[in-house]
């Protein structure tokens, strides 16, 4: 187990570094040159191809890419992402706070659909036929197939705009005013959980409705068990197997989707100052948002093998 586990960690330092390297290399071949839009920016009449120079000795883009890229990663590993280039701020510092706020969107979408999305799908497949069934399986179609901009808009447009109750944009921490934390996250939290709900519901029903065809299933219903022995002592531990694979790959889901959804809501969280950073080409913190997205990705991927011995014994770690 923990030989396996330290050839995961291996695996996901090679996985950061690769995913950092081809970041690094592909912004610059973003059309668009940061050192202009500095210029552009401040409106300097006087500029110059020495000016010019300039800037690029001072953010270093003077350099060879592979010497730009090796001092960039030894700065991440000593904990310092740099500054922007656009607007001089410091990228840690800023990154720390709307890592904040994405996270806590992103986790409580995730709760909401790690609950939801398999309570619906268990009660789906046990009333398999009936009028929840049909509710239920509709719903997970439109949550899958609905685009999340669109789902997005359409309730800024309903609550709102025409009804007026919930704030158009925004977010605000729940430490600094509760109400109106709770109130700015019921749209973007919705929007975020949706599509892992509507695939957790799936994924769940086809799982349970699968268990409940097996020999031993129907052994335990002969035996005159009732139906919530059958459900919670066999049902539910070998049907939730794929489930526990499909909640690593929407953890994934959320903190990517976090970039459609703090763009339409204007949240002030990761995904947003990627959007603005991509805009300006903005390198630093291009590459800094991204990677911080690569470690939560890599490290979901890692907790979600490692439950898999816990949910199922049989599985060996070599």
């Amino acid at each position: 187990m923990a030989s396996y586990i330290i050839r995961r960690i291996i695996y996901a330092f090679i996985i950061i570094i690769l995913v950092s390297l081809a970041v690094f290399l592909l912004v610059r071949m973003l059309p668009g040159d940061p050192i202009e839009m500095i210029v552009a920016q401040n409106t300097l009449a006087d500029f110059g191809p020495e000016y010019y120079e300039q800037l690029e000795r001072e953010y270093g883009l003077d350099r060879p890419v592979p010497v730009q890229y090796a001092d960039w990663f030894i700065k991440v590993l000593r904990g310092d992402f740099g500054k922007s280039i656009l607007h001089n701020y410091d990228i840690g510092k800023d990154m720390r706070s709307r890592l904040t706020v994405t996270l806590m969107l992103g986790l409580t979408a995730f709760v909401i659909s790690f609950i939801a999305g398999p309570l619906l799908g268990i009660i789906s497949a046990i009333r398999r036929g009936k009028m929840i069934d049909g509710v239920v399986t509709v719903l997970a179609n439109v949550g899958i197939t609905a685009p999340t901009f669109w789902v997005g808009i359409l309730l800024i447009f309903l609550f709102g705009v025409k009804l007026g109750i919930l704030p158009l944009y925004g977010y605000t921490l729940p430490w600094k005013d509760f109400g109106l934390s709770i109130r700015q996250s019921i749209m973007p939290v919705f929007v975020i959980a949706l599509g892992p709900i509507a695939s957790s519901a799936r994924q769940t029903r086809s799982s349970v409705i699968e268990v409940l065809g097996e020999d031993y299933i129907r052994t335990a219903w002969a035996k005159g068990l009732k139906e919530k022995a059958v459900i919670f002592r066999h049902v539910l531990k070998n049907s939730m197997m794929p489930v526990v694979t499909l909640q690593g790959t929407m953890l994934r889901l959320i903190v990517g989707g976090s970039v459609i959804v703090e763009t339409v809501f204007v949240i002030p969280g990761l995904g947003k100052m990627m959007v603005d950073a991509m805009l300006s080409n903005d390198y630093p913190v291009i590459q800094a948002a991204t990677l911080v997205m690569t470690f939560v990705v890599v490290i979901s991927s890692l907790v979600v093998d490692l439950l898999y011995g816990w949910i199922d014994p049989r599985i060996q770690y070599e």
